[in-house]
């Protein structure tokens, strides 16, 4: 029987997932009476924390003989909690999941907390070893790990506590692993990390993020299209902003972590960018290549927001020109400095949070209508839906899923393009 992995959270987690599946297999968990199912878990909010939960649960009311086996970055700072599940056999940290010898010799059903709990100080972890994957399941691209934890210390992150501080995969194993999934026939590649601009610093020479995006793309001819998961803009290397201008196939689309766009705010995030600094850089970046379209977090109603605050936050959608918005609800994370400021009422969070993804939806629905007519490539990822360059959403009824397909856009539906082949549509 396979093991089953239930993946919650980021990009990273979606390609960690894949190694545990790979290292649990290994370690044979998926032969072990009525298979295991293990969870990846996410600290970002507590709401991804209560959805873990909750499906921990439900999994043991329909599986009552699999081993469950929680870890991620829940279960790395609050290992306690899941530990005192009844539902959870194993609580495993978030450096241990990687390693097939974490899910051998599993704990008897019925132990106590302590025996179930296996998870290691993540601040003492120095470095993040290469993760070959050969393929992700069900996806039309793949992801490569290329820098794991964070060395900065936001006011409202939880995350370096479950991740550790920042450590870079070497450049060498990086291209190597691009290498393979090119080989076995991934056309976009995807690389991701915790805090991907702060990628080499750790490593001998120090090399930054721009450079490992050039050595990548002259290394691995094969590779069609190549994409970056997130970067924090203020840390934007003259190389990477060098390759973005210059190189076709690097994707032109940059996600931002940007959180904010009050400067009073971004200093109690204690974030190292003005609101100036985000809108002179999707400005220098537009100029450099008219293509590019602009994602970015922004988290509603932090500690202290007032309505003045919150109304800088919401004009830099229109300001840098953003089109994919993740927003996030504020949510105090235990033991971070934001969660003993001043806090908002729920309501006013929840108001504020559908204020912004209101004018993201507008946002979006803009880009939207200013493609139609246009040629796009677009990487099918599943039989009727794909992806432009700029990572912008596509029906279409034509093309295998892993296939970059000439497409014509001919309308949209205020949630993704409608694409025809290009052929028939000039026809």
């Amino acid at each position: 029987m396979a093991v089953d992995v239930v993946t919650f959270g980021c990009r990273l987690n979606t390609f960690e997932s894949e190694v545990m599946r790979k290292e649990a297999e290994a370690a044979g968990l998926g032969s072990i009476g009525d298979g295991a199912v293990i969870f990846n878990t996410c600290a970002v909010t507590a709401e991804a924390v209560r959805q873990a939960r909750q499906s921990i649960r439900k999994t043991r009311r329909d599986r009552p003989g699999a081993r469950i086996i929680v870890t991620g970055c829940a279960a790395q700072t609050e290992p306690g909690a899941f530990a005192a599940m009844g539902e959870v056999d194993l609580v495993i940290g978030n450096d241990e999941k990687l390693k097939a010898s974490a899910y051998r010799a599993l704990p008897d059903f019925g132990v106590n907390d302590t025996e179930k709990c296996r998870v290691n100080d993540i601040m003492s972890v120095r470095e993040t070893a290469s993760h070959m994957v050969d393929a992700i399941e069900g996806r039309a691209r793949a992801f490569v790990q290329v820098q794991n934890g964070c060395d900065h210390r936001c006011t409202f992150c939880i995350i370096p506590y479950g991740r550790g501080n920042s450590r870079s995969v070497p450049m060498g194993a990086v291209v190597d692993q691009a290498k393979r999934l090119v080989d076995n026939g991934y056309a976009e590649i995807v690389l991701t990390g915790v805090d991907m601009t702060s990628y080499g610093a750790d490593l001998p020479g120090a090399p930054k993020l721009g450079r490992l995006v050039k050595t990548i793309l002259r290394e691995v001819p094969g590779v069609k299209r190549l994409r970056l998961s997130s970067i924090d803009s203020i840390e934007a290397d003259a190389d990477l902003i060098e390759a973005i201008a210059t190189e076709s196939r690097l994707m032109p689309h940059l996600h931002l972590s940007l959180q904010a766009g009050d400067d009073m705010i971004l200093k109690r995030m204690k974030r190292r960018h003005l609101r100036a600094d985000s809108i002179r850089f999707c400005k220098e970046i537009r100029a450099l290549r008219s293509d590019i379209v602009f994602g970015a977090d922004l988290i509603a109603g932090f500690p202290t927001e007032t309505d003045a605050m919150f109304e800088n936050s919401l004009a830099i959608v229109g300001e840098c020109g953003l089109t994919h918005l993740h927003v996030f609800p504020f949510s105090p994370r235990q033991g971070t400095p934001a969660a003993r400021m001043p806090q908002l009422p729920r309501a006013l969070v929840k108001e504020r949070a559908a204020r912004l993804r209101a004018a993201g939806i507008a946002a979006y629905a803009r880009h939207l209508s200013s493609l139609a007519g246009t040629e796009q490539m677009v990487l099918v990822e599943r039989d009727g839906l794909g992806r432009t360059e700029d990572f912008t959403l596509a029906a279409l009824d034509f093309g295998a899923p892993g296939e970059i397909v000439a497409a014509r856009i001919v309308g949209h539906d205020a949630a993704r393009l409608t694409a025809m082949p290009r052929a028939a549509a000039a026809a």
